[in-house]
């Protein structure tokens, strides 16, 4: 919550800030195609605007925009939006540690601001939750200055997209430009076997399934993917802890 003048005014806001100035630009060119995309197929500047401010999920804005436009009914798009999105359900269950001393209107405002990039920065400075109320602020205050970076340039980015979607070629092929973004998005995420493997088999399903109506290939291969990681992650071995001199 970054216009409360005790985590703005914070020193630890600043490096947040700074840690989460790098991924900018990329998270400003994903909301710039995705501003751009919304006005191309058929979305009001008004209905744009609102998505934008509202929904702030890129991946599930992307999805939904084909399934709005094929006329499909309401409960494909929530679902589908709803599967984008479940890896914020395991976000929430780790921030609630870090959160839960706060009021329930500092914690929803502060997990809606959150983004994936600001979680993984935030988890990395923070692996562990405070105890003290003067580290908790801290925490909270990294966190805000993260996520104040990435919202910034999504938002700005998306919304420059809608103001000038109309502007813009279909020539230009920033679809295109958006799917590379996502490429690289993914790939900096696969850094682990279990997450090489959700991806292989998201894409494979993607692909087989590429036939069903409303674009149900991505809820399915989505679906795929996380079941067959719930299923292996109980039976791969554990990793040997490291010895201690």
């Amino acid at each position: 919550m970054f216009f409360r003048r005790e985590l703005h005014g914070h020193p630890v806001f600043r490096e947040g800030m700074r840690s989460s100035s790098p991924i900018a630009p990329g998270i400003a060119a994903w909301g710039l195609m995705t501003g751009v995309a919304m006005v191309k197929s058929g979305m009001s500047v008004l209905e744009a605007v609102a998505m934008t401010l509202f929904v702030y999920a890129g991946s599930s804005q992307l999805a939904a925009i084909p399934l709005i436009v094929a006329g499909a009914p309401a409960w494909v798009i929530w679902a589908t939006g709803f599967c984008v999105n479940l890896r914020f359900v395991v976000f929430s269950l780790h921030l609630r540690s870090y959160l839960m001393h706060l009021p329930r209107w500092r914690r929803l405002v502060n997990g809606f601001l959150t983004a994936d990039m600001s979680y993984a920065l935030f988890t990395a400075r923070y692996p562990e939750p405070a105890t003290e109320p003067r580290e908790q602020l801290a925490q909270e205050a990294f966190l805000a200055g993260n996520y104040f970076v990435t919202w910034c340039a999504w938002t700005g980015a998306s919304l420059l997209g809608v103001a000038i979607g109309n502007l813009v070629p279909s020539a230009w092929g920033l679809g295109f430009a958006g799917v590379l973004c996502l490429i690289g998005v993914l790939c900096s995420l696969a850094n682990t076997p279990l997450r090489v493997l959700a991806l292989v088999v998201a894409g494979g399903a993607a692909v087989a399934a590429y036939a069903l109506p409303l674009k149900l290939n991505v809820v399915a291969a989505i679906a795929i993917a996380v079941l067959a990681c719930f299923w292996l992650e109980g039976r791969l071995p554990a990793k040997p802890r490291e010895r201690t001199a």
